[in-house]
């Protein structure tokens, strides 16, 4: 598996697999299924509350502790110092492992300044190898990134082949702060799934639009966690590296870039509501 290498030198999948609306009934399972066919990398959260069903996958896998990259964020209920150090504790006890490979602030609301200080401190005693956040735009990034001694390592964001993220990469890049997308493929919004100039180039190589759009990303730099509850579609998610896309696919791809979201803006009031519980 291809890796990209973090600003303080942790070695990161560039592909995984991501479980996110997966019922924690079935998370055991699917991360199993994962897991067997290849992905080194699962991504969770707190908010998914299946973070003990990865766990237990992992556990069962037969491989070792080392061998699997996990990815888990602290949700906005947990914010503030204390209670972001003591989800950090109680996520680890559902994952059954001494440490996480990489954690992340969920979303850029409420006391994120104290819950990325408990975040610091577990990276400093080790229970956290990498640190860093989603959902922060440019302004949420940079002021953070500004007031704190550990700067961001990755910040996951929504991106796919209609959204990015262009101009805001150029920031992230100036802090040495790796893009990671979550909804690479929109889920299927937009067309995407029948998008012409995807299917067009997929033709060409004999892969799915799907395939497609997941192989821009990673030529672009991306780090992608594609999601599926079917282990033939993860094992179509999963192969993608032996082709490549030319550059005049990859620049036909980026003219579909609409630089706007498919699921919500984080500077919209509304969406600030809805996250913040507020009535």
């Amino acid at each position: 598996m291809k890796e990209v290498v973090l600003n303080n030198g942790v070695r990161m999948p560039i592909l995984g697999y991501g479980v996110y609306q997966v019922d924690p009934r079935e998370a055991e399972r699917c991360v199993s299924d994962a897991l067997s066919v290849g992905y080194r990398m699962i991504d969770t959260a707190q908010a998914y509350n299946n973070e003990e069903g990865v766990g237990n996958a992992v556990r069962k896998s037969g491989l070792q502790r080392d061998e699997v990259f996990l990815v888990s964020k602290v949700w906005i209920s947990n914010y503030g110092y204390e209670k972001a150090k003591a989800s950090i504790d109680d996520s680890l006890r559902r994952l059954q492992t001494d440490y996480i490979d990489l954690m992340l602030l969920h979303q850029p609301f409420c006391d994120r300044y104290g819950a990325y200080r408990a975040l610091e401190e577990a990276y400093g005693e080790g229970k956290l190898r990498a640190i860093g956040v989603s959902n922060f735009y440019p302004d949420h990034l940079i002021d953070l990134a500004m007031n704190v001694d550990v700067r961001p390592m990755v910040n996951q964001v929504e991106t796919h082949v209609f959204n990015q993220h262009r101009q805001d990469r150029k920031f992230m890049e100036e802090l040495d702060c790796r893009i990671m997308s979550w909804g690479p493929l929109a889920e299927g919004r937009n067309g995407l799934l029948t998008n012409p100039v995807l299917a067009e180039i997929g033709n060409a190589h004999g892969k799915s639009v799907a395939q497609v759009a997941l192989r821009f990303l990673l030529q672009d730099g991306v780090i992608i966690i594609p999601k599926s509850v079917h282990k033939e579609r993860m094992e179509q998610n999963l192969n993608l590296f032996d082709f490549e896309l030319t550059a005049d696919e990859m620049a036909r791809i980026e003219t579909l870039d609409t630089a706007k979201s498919l699921f919500f803006d984080h500077h919209d009031g509304e969406v600030t509501k809805m996250f913040m519980g507020w009535r």
